[in-house]
Formats: structure tokens, C-alpha cells, sequence
């Protein structure tokens, strides 16, 4: 079955960097277009930072400039280097994998890694 499995989430202070790993299985991972998602506490989960097959990528203004999406389809893992964390970055980060199979598209979820930032 499809597992998405966060990690790298911790306590940092701000300015501080992290990089969380997302590891999947159950999938051809090179096929799935791969992406963060923050959800800040009471708030709704937000885009974060995306990548496609192709390695081309798309940020949310909030995280451009300061983190990377990368990945390793060898390793069938995706990556996010934060930079210049902000308390405002503190949250449960959630990977998102898409992906197609025969005509449809499928969507799986992450349990989340969380980050706390303090100022």
C-alpha cells in the first residue's frame, strides 16, 4: 500500500535551517508529482512547495527565497530544505504525493513531521 513517511521536523530557532525528508513506497515514485503542505496551528493546511516529475518546481510566496524541493528518485524520497525559518513556520509539514494510474489520478497524504520555531 501507498506510505508517505515524514522526518526531519524539530525545534529551531529562528534563522535556524531544517530539511525534512518525505520516503515513499508503494508507487513508482518518478511518476508522482511530489509537494509540501504546512498546517499552522488553527489555521487550514497550506501549500508550501511543489515538485514535478521533471524536477521543475513552484513555491508558495511565503517559503520562495528561503526553501528548496528537491528530490531523489532513486532513494524515492523528496526533500525540503528550510532556510531563515520564521515563527511563522512553525507547524505539521505534510508531503503530498499524485500520481497517475491507468486513467486516473490518485492522492496520498503524509502523517506529518513538526516543526516549532521560537523566536
Amino acid at each position: 500500500q501507498v506510505q508517505l513517511v515524514e522526518s526531519g521536523g524539530g525545534l529551531v530557532q529562528a534563522g535556524g535551517s531544517l530539511r525534512l525528508s518525505c520516503t515513499a513506497s508503494g508507487f513508482t515514485f518518478s511518476s508522482a508529482i511530489m509537494s509540501w503542505a504546512l498546517q499552522a496551528p488553527g489555521k487550514q493546511r497550506e501549500f508550501v512547495a511543489l515538485i514535478d516529475r521533471d524536477g521543475s518546481s513552484n513555491y508558495a510566496d511565503s517559503a520562495r527565497g528561503r526553501f528548496t524541493i528537491a528530490r531523489d528518485n532513486a532513494k524515492d524520497t523528496v526533500y525540503l530544505q528550510m532556510n531563515s525559518l520564521k515563527p511563522e513556520d512553525a507547524g505539521a509539514y505534510s508531503c503530498k504525493a499524485q500520481f497517475p494510474l491507468g486513467p486516473n489520478w490518485y492522492e496520498y497524504w503524509g502523517q506529518g513531521t513538526q516543526v516549532t520555531v521560537s523566536s
